[in-house]
């Protein structure tokens, strides 16, 4: 199955398998997505290229379809590749990404530059339930961060392993980008998703249609919260740790 899905949104998918069975060692590999999105992977980002564009661990757990000209917002984008992955299955897409570690931004930045038509809008920010500033720690030894949380710095012992980044809300989001509704928000935001909902004013969060939730931890209280603001809520076991939700 993995593999029919990788053929289906990868036209040089061949390029994979040469890779896995080392029969092509440069690095980083350089995939052409349909429409002809393009986009690097270094060998450290591969588990998450293929979670995406080999599982659509975001995708698959959800019902509804998506309309001509929809609006995405990626939370915690890391080098971008939902972001594309949005980009290539829906060519009028309007995408928003949020990601606030450098070096994940940087390789974010640079897959953009390989797609300038494309309608993608990034920012180095992380996203919270509150605006300002914060301290977000993760693996500074690690050239890519698939890890980083923020953290009270009172309680922060490795200093050299963190970073004051600039924190914005989902209604800065909406505000900020003029939206009036989002058809599809993912997120990956490694623990803080609870508070990023639950300081979300009702009326902003009734404008996004469809989520897909990486969940840290137990999501009962995430999930009664979505009940009770009109969601319906789904899990599978093709993705674990992943919680979808829609509007009634």
């Amino acid at each position: 199955m993995r593999y029919l899905i990788l053929i289906k949104n990868i036209k040089n998918w061949y390029l994979y398998l040469l890779y896995k069975f080392a029969l092509v060692k440069r690095e980083p590999l350089l995939f052409k997505a349909r429409k002809d999105i393009l986009f690097e992977v270094p060998q450290r980002l591969l588990h998450t290229f293929k979670e995406i564009f080999m599982e659509e661990c975001y995708m698959h757990g959800l019902p509804h379809k998506i309309r001509a000209f929809p609006v995405f917002i990626d939370i915690g984008a890391n080098a971008g590749y939902f972001s594309l992955y949005a980009a290539s299955r829906f060519a009028n897409a309007k995408i928003i990404a949020y990601e606030p570690i450098p070096s994940n931004f940087e390789q974010l930045r640079r897959n953009l530059n390989l797609n300038k038509n494309s309608k993608i809008v990034a920012f180095q920010k992380a996203v919270a339930g509150y605006s300002g500033e914060a301290v977000m720690a993760f693996d500074g030894t690690d050239n890519f961060s698939t890890f980083a949380h923020i953290v009270d710095e009172s309680n922060l012992n490795d200093k050299n392993n963190s970073i004051k980044v600039q924190c914005v809300t989902i209604k800065n989001i909406f505000d900020d980008n003029k939206l009036d509704s989002c058809d599809f928000l993912k997120m990956d935001c490694e623990g803080a998703e609870n508070e990023i909902i639950f300081n979300c004013p009702v009326e902003y969060l009734s404008r996004i249609k469809q989520f897909a939730i990486e969940v840290h931890g137990d999501a009962k209280s995430l999930k009664k919260y979505l009940h009770d603001n009109g969601f319906i809520t789904h899990e599978t076991k093709r993705a674990l740790g992943m919680l979808y939700a829609w509007k009634v």
